[in-house]
């Protein structure tokens, strides 16, 4: 049974810095697919970054060359390291998974989710 725990939302200042933590466990195979997405208002979710298990990156293109994906194994962690925020990055964070190679790029490819993380740029 895969669990996600998010941490490290918060309120920040435009042009501020967060990282986003993202701990799992229960992975049965060794091939997955793990990313983030937000959702600021209303039931769609947006991708935001995935990272497949070789390591593998990609990027919506409003958060291209301002945020970074990445994953320590050892820690089973996943993070996002946010910087240049901007008020249009609020929103709730979650952090998903799927045993896939290839990452999807939306939010009903995962089946796994966390329970979100807020985070306000004012």
């Amino acid at each position: 049974h895969v669990q996600l725990v998010e941490s490290g939302g918060g309120s920040v200042q435009a042009g501020g810095s967060l990282r986003l933590s993202c701990v799992y466990s229960g992975y049965t195979y060794s091939n997955y697919c793990m990313a983030w997405f937000r959702q600021a208002s209303g039931p769609e979710r947006e991708g935001v970054a995935a990272i497949d298990s070789d390591g593998i990156t990609d990027y919506a293109d409003s958060v291209k060359g301002r945020f970074t994906i990445s994953k320590d194994n050892t820690k089973n962690t996943l993070y996002l390291q946010m910087n240049s925020l901007k008020p249009e990055d609020t929103a709730m964070y979650f952090c998903a998974a799927a045993y896939i190679n290839s990452c999807p790029s939306t939010s009903d490819g995962y089946p796994f989710w966390g329970q979100g993380t807020q985070v306000t740029v004012s």
